[in-house]
């Protein structure tokens, strides 16, 4: 399913509205400014989202993280703690960070798949809610065009190495996100205009396409300048 919004804001808004109507009990957050204007709208007391929202009860993972210690400007986590989990009553214990201060990224990556097994019971975990973006090159999560985690069929989670920005990421591989109950792309701004229209209308090539749940929904949410190309 697609929809479109008249603008970023409206964009969030409609996001803030889709969590609090799943009411889901374990989420994957993602970085970026789009789902960084919703994590704001989630946590603002003068916004009827915050008070509808079981905050003790949900779980919060990430869809991706890069390969910094959570302090960092760059952290995914630390976007999302300031943004919205240091301003709402969540449980600490539930807010489960990639440990990406370990210098072994691969490591870092196993112990964070072990810990979505333990806290969801489950061996492969279908998440409630996960939310992802969009990338220029059509890539999501930290899964690259040419990326040797797209043919991922047994990890739950992955360090793969980035050639382009020459860091290892850790990221969530497509058998988890493909098993999520609701994945919905947050995509706002002009400049994903081109990359947008070839994702949901071009042939596939893209590690954005390849992300289709198999029992679950897939959401694209978008402003109008994002989807000002696509038919």
């Amino acid at each position: 399913m697609i929809q479109i919004f008249p603008n970023s804001w409206d964009l969030a808004r409609a996001a803030a509205e889709h969590f609090v109507a799943r009411s889901p009990r374990t989420v994957a957050v993602s970085g970026g400014s789009t789902p960084k204007l919703l994590f704001e709208l989630l946590a603002d007391p003068n916004e009827p989202f915050r008070d509808q929202i079981p905050w003790s009860d949900i779980h919060f993972f990430w869809s991706d993280e890069r390969h910094v210690p959570p302090d960092y400007p760059e952290s995914n986590y630390r976007m999302a703690y300031e943004a919205m989990l240091s301003r709402v009553p969540v449980v600490p214990s539930n807010v489960h960070r990639v440990p990406s201060e370990n210098p072994d990224a691969a490591e870092a990556a196993r112990e964070y798949e072990q810990t979505l097994i333990e806290t969801t019971h489950q061996s492969l975990p279908r998440l409630d809610l996960i939310l992802l973006g969009l990338g220029p090159d059509g890539h999501t999560a930290s899964i690259f065009p040419g990326s040797e985690v797209l043919h991922e069929t047994k990890r739950l989670v992955a360090a793969p190495w980035v050639e382009k920005f020459q860091t290892h990421r850790i990221t969530m591989t497509l058998p988890l996100l493909n098993n999520g109950a609701s994945v919905v792309f947050l995509v706002s701004g002009a400049e994903k205009a081109t990359i947008l229209k070839e994702v949901l209308e071009g042939p596939e090539k893209y590690p954005a396409q390849a992300v289709k749940p198999t029992h679950g929904e897939l959401l694209w949410m978008l402003d109008k300048d994002a989807a000002s190309e696509i038919k």
